[in-house]
């Protein structure tokens, strides 16, 4: 066989070769024999093994399972009198107690293996039975399907439910007719789900059945954001210290649910100590395995364990079985097997009309009757309950959901729900709520580690705790939050999360008026700008005759007192809510106002500039600059600008924009549309500035008394450093006031211009009017040495006037 492992030759050769356990058994002689390994006792009582002699008879206490008694009744009442089943053939059959011990399970199972009519060695050893209906607990069929699958053996249990059995290449004649953990596993993930759940604690036997069940669950009700607090192990031969541990886990837990996968007895040792330490106040979720066992079934447990909530497979009834076990009697045969212990406690079992496991081992036995009926491997059989095993062993999920009440003093198992698989894989769980008996009351206890965050807030996960364990801050700027649990999420573009983080509220409109103090400020001052342009004007109309005023080329004074009159108005085209013609106006109104400001400035200097080299007497090829020269050189300079600004309205127009890159505001703002046009406007303007700086510069010695290079020299420098200053306030400047320093830098700009070359011929006029002659313009008593014809030079500038 190499398929066995070096220790099952040995256990099997030596069993063949030197003998079997010594086991009580109860047996029926047959032409077919099915085995059967029950937990009939549910303890076992230990010897102490010399090695010096055989090992003596395994002894067992605390008689407790129907099942040995189910079978043997099943297989002769009931099959070997069906003449439709199994015609002429009679179903023999060995039962054996496990003890509920794998170890004696295994003993159990090479003995059934070894049994063999002939004496000493008769190869292969191949076992007499033809199947074997074994075992309650997971650890113990595992032990048996390792041990008997490679002989081919099918086994079919009756409560194994560990899903590691499923495995059919490990054990490929292995079947069930209870379900699978994996399904258990779904069905209380669901039951979770369902009242949710979601910070729970887990109690496990230390065996395959509670490792391999916890580990199914939980791995289901993390798909649903469930979180396992603590996971607690038990045995029922655990020391006490082991026990205690547990309980003070569960004491010091801040869990409401708490889920027990664990047999039976291997659980009860945990809830005597519950019980006498008093620690009450959780509700139980039980597996199937304990949750309508007899022995915890009392109110004493009912004080910590009372509403628990757990699955189990279907109950039904077996037809004639109460008259059978009345039958039982130990006179009959004195030496029979089971039978004394049965008939002291059998008024335990009487109540036959809710059986659950024990109707699991009466399919079982069908199962293989029908199977060997029809000496094939069917997939379907069929004896009144409908039973199939899938590809894995396992038959289909049904369970129902039983709840713990107290009604008269006893512990009622109450059924109140039902979960149920479906061939295509879906499950469907079916609850009434109404009449579950919680261990809080009335009301659905909740479980959670931190409580849902509310409206507004978020969760944060802390820092080294499961995903269930969260503090919840305030949502950030921008986010809300406008339901309980959940996530934030962000406003729409022109929208802000309000003060609570629980609503979005549209954001703040913004833009510069004229009725905020910015607004009002700025629009006075513009108009005080262009009121003291329109006055000066006056004051040159007035004043044309006098000397100043004929000096300083009237004509082109008034032009450029035109142009600031205009700069001082282009701001207020920036005030308001921006619209297409708006945005449109401002930007080359601004453009064309100072184009043409800056030419004026310009043909100044060039008038100073030609009509000082004209008077010089080494000097005979300069033109005479005049007022036609003056009028071409401003009207050329403005148009450039007028075909720039032109071009810019025709491809690509400024136009109204909303900026949301503020948070709780949108900025109206007027968008440059083509950011090359725009800076092709600045970019001539400073131009111009730059050519009338330099040709200013270079006139700087002129006489003083009419020289307004240095006038011009120092208006174009505070032109120069105001544009150049607006350029990072522009940039770093936010919403409205970017307009507003845009606006600062043009009234700056123009007051600038206004006063260096206006203010001192106003005040030569209105403060000094005796310096206001033709001699102190002409400087008669001035020095002879530069060689100036200063009369010349006067001249020439009144004629351009």
């Amino acid at each position: 066989q190499g398929d066995l492992t070096n220790m099952q030759i040995y256990n099997l050769v030596f069993l063949c070769l030197l003998g079997q356990f010594d086991m009580l058994s109860l047996s029926r002689v047959g032409d077919i024999i099915i085995g059967g390994i029950f937990p009939v006792f549910n303890r076992e009582v230990s010897h102490m093994s010399t090695f010096e002699s055989k090992p003596q008879r395994v002894t067992c206490a605390g008689y407790y399972s129907l099942m040995c008694i189910l079978f043997s009744r099943t297989c002769e009442v009931e099959i070997n009198r069906d003449s439709s089943l199994l015609s002429n053939i009679s179903l023999g059959y060995e039962i054996l107690d496990s003890c509920a011990s794998p170890t004696i399970t295994l003993r159990a199972a090479l003995t059934l293996a070894s049994r063999s009519e002939g004496k000493g060695w008769t190869p292969p050893c191949l076992p007499t039975i033809s199947a074997l209906i074994a075992e309650s607990g997971s650890s113990q069929s595992l032990a048996i399907a390792t041990t008997l699958g490679p002989f081919q053996v099918p086994i079919v249990s009756y409560f194994s439910t560990c899903a590691c059995l499923s495995n059919r290449a490990r054990f490929p004649t292995f079947f069930r007719t209870i379900p699978s953990d994996y399904f258990q596993a779904k069905a209380l993930a669901a039951l979770v789900r369902h009242f949710g759940w979601e910070w729970i604690g887990a109690i496990h036997s230390d065996n395959d059945y509670g490792r391999n069940g916890v580990l199914a669950f939980t791995q289901e009700v993390k798909k649903f954001g469930v979180c396992i607090a603590f996971v607690g192990t038990v045995l029922r031969t655990y020391p006490e210290d082991k026990i205690l541990r547990v309980v003070e886990m569960i004491k010091h837990s801040n869990v409401e649910v708490i889920l027990a996968f664990v047999p039976e007895g291997d659980f009860y040792p945990l809830m005597k100590e519950i019980v006498k330490q008093n620690v009450t106040g959780f509700q139980w979720i039980a597996s199937e395995a304990w949750i309508t066992a007899t022995r915890p079934s009392t109110p004493e447990m009912y004080q910590a364990f009372g509403g628990a909530l757990g699955f189990v497979v279907q109950k039904m009834a077996i037809p004639n079985l109460n008259p059978f076990l009345t039958a039982i009697s130990p006179y009959k045969d004195p030496n029979a097997a089971f039978v004394k212990e049965f008939w002291e406690i059998i008024d335990v079992f009487f109540n036959v009309s809710e059986l659950r496991v024990t109707y699991n081992v009466y399919k079982a036995v069908y199962a293989i009757a029908h199977a060997l009926h029809h000496v094939c491997d069917c997939l379907e059989i069929d004896f009144g309950d409908y039973v199939f095993f899938d590809e894995n062993g396992d038959p289909p999920a049904s369970y129902d959901i039983i709840n713990w009440q107290l009604e008269n003093g006893q512990v009622r198992h109450v059924t109140l729900g039902h979960f149920a698989s479906s061939a295509n894989g879906e499950y469907r769980l079916s609850i009434q709520e109404e009449r579950i008996v919680w261990r809080t009351g009335k009301n659905v206890p909740t479980s959670v580690c931190s409580d849902v965050c509310k409206k507004g807030t978020r969760k944060a996960q802390m820092k080294g705790k499961p995903t269930c364990c969260f503090d919840c801050i305030p949502c950030a700027d921008g986010t809300i939050a406008n339901s309980t649990g959940t996530e934030c999420t962000p406003c729409l573009q022109e929208y802000w999360s309000n003060q609570r983080k629980d609503e979005c509220v549209p954001k703040k409109i913004e833009f510069l008026t004229y009725h905020e103090p910015m607004g009002i400020a700025l629009t006075i001052v513009s108009i005080l700008g262009a009121f003291l342009s329109l006055v000066t004007v006056m004051v040159f109309i007035h004043y044309r005759e006098t000397p100043v005023i004929k000096a300083s080329n009237s004509e082109l004074s008034c032009f450029l007192l035109f142009s600031l009159f205009l700069c001082f108005l282009c701001p207020l085209t920036f005030i308001g809510r921006p619209t297409v013609w708006t945005c449109m106006l401002r930007h080359t109104t601004f453009g064309l106002t100072f184009a043409l400001c800056i030419s004026c400035i310009l043909g100044k200097t060039i008038v100073v500039v030609t009509a000082f080299k004209v008077t010089q007497p080494s000097n005979k090829v300069a033109i005479k600059f005049g007022p036609a020269q003056q009028r071409v050189i401003v009207c050329c300079c403005t148009l450039i600008q007028i075909v720039i600004c032109v071009l810019w309205l025709k491809l690509n127009p400024p136009f109204p924009d909303k900026v949301f890159k503020y948070n709780k505001k949108i900025v109206l703002e007027c968008n440059t549309g083509s950011e090359v046009a725009f800076y092709a406007v600045l970019g001539y303007i400073g131009v111009l500035a730059v050519i009338s700086l330099v040709l200013a510069f270079l006139a700087r010695k002129l006489p003083d008394n009419f020289n307004e290079a240095k006038l011009i020299t120092f208006s174009m420098l505070i032109f120069c450093a105001v544009w150049i200053t607006f350029i990072p306030a522009y940039v770093s400047s936010p919403g409205k006031f970017t307009v507003a320093v845009e606006i600062f830098a043009i009234l700056s700009s123009a007051f600038g211009l206004l006063i260096c070359m206006f203010a001192p011929k106003c005040y030569i006029i209105f403060m000094r009017p005796e310096k206001n002659t033709k001699k102190q313009i002409m400087r008669k008593n001035a020095n002879k040495k530069d060689g100036l014809n200063y009369e010349d030079f006067y001249n020439n500038q009144v004629s351009s006037s």
